[in-house]
């Protein structure tokens, strides 16, 4: 069965527009390379992958709820820049030309909208794949899901449940818990003081959860034992609170979704939508791939 190919595009927007020169403009001058990189990325994607369908994702910067939990999230984050903005607005009706559905939430984000299109064709049995490098969604991984890595000139892979025990030392299921006590620069959440990667993984593989490590630190036996130092149980009970909150933070929400119907990439309708922003390399791509 075919996997659903469901990209992150506001994190392949940033993506692109940050590591592709802005000397990449269509006709009138306006850049394009964040909407050229993205394209080109989910392309790869799609040649590497034979998908279904592909749904291209999108949200709000930063869901108001996980600011209300905690102010900071994502406050280390200047403003979108208009160049990008100006492609963003670009970007839905573009990817639909090459016939990727286009899938969105005003209030929460887009790893939330992809997360719950994962939910959904697992439940109706199918694979997905997540075209993203959002920390959050490792916690999506299971069986049918996988989170599609890119590698540069090479193909993308794949990240399964034991690549991901094998990045963080816990389980996908572990991974929201792991965040809670490590931190996650880029959402802007600091985790536990003192608290490493090494030592997240090896406190919640040793405890089981966040919630149990907590609760350890709260026995001194725990201490006398060396599962945690007499520092570190107190840097825990001290932070509790806001080590809860960094797990609610992290936790994927589920919203109403659509499953689309199989779809194939549309190369000709590509070709004509890209050739209209000045690529005109990336046309004669995609026309050549449209013929063939």
């Amino acid at each position: 069965m075919a996997p659903l190919l469901l990209a992150d595009v506001p994190w392949l927007l940033y993506r692109a527009f940050f590591s592709l020169p802005s000397s990449i403009v269509d006709g009138e001058g306006r850049p394009v390379n964040a909407l050229l990189g993205t394209i080109n990325a989910i392309l790869s994607a799609v040649e590497a992958t034979a998908p279904r369908a592909v749904v291209a994702c999108f949200g709000a910067e930063q869901a108001a709820y996980r600011v209300r939990l905690y102010p900071p999230y994502h406050a280390h984050r200047d403003p979108m820049a208009p160049a990008l903005a100006a492609q963003w607005q670009l970007a839905p009706r573009l990817l639909d030309g090459l016939g990727w559905s286009a899938s969105a939430s005003e209030e929460l984000e887009a790893d939330d909208v992809m997360f719950s299109h994962a939910e959904l064709e697992r439940a109706g049995g199918g694979q997905a794949l997540l075209l993203t490098a959002d920390r959050d969604l490792f916690a999506a991984v299971n069986e049918q899901v996988a989170i599609l890595e890119l590698r540069g000139r090479a193909a993308p892979v794949e990240i399964g449940p034991a690549q991901v025990r094998e990045r963080y030392g816990v389980d996908p299921e572990l991974v929201r818990d792991f965040i809670a006590l490590r931190g996650d620069p880029s959402d802007g959440l600091p985790g536990a003081p003192g608290v490493g990667a090494k030592t997240a993984a090896t406190l919640l593989r040793r405890f089981g959860s966040l919630e149990a490590v907590l609760a350890a630190a709260e026995e001194p036996s725990a201490v006398i034992a060396g599962d945690l130092s007499p520092r570190l149980a107190a840097a825990l009970r001290e932070n509790a609170e806001q080590l809860r909150v960094f797990q609610q933070v992290a936790t994927l929400q589920r919203i109403d979704v659509t499953a689309p119907e199989d779809r194939a990439t549309d190369f000709a309708g590509g070709a004509r939508a890209v050739a209209a922003l000045g690529m005109k390399r990336l046309a004669a791509r995609l026309e050549r791939s449209a013929k063939g």
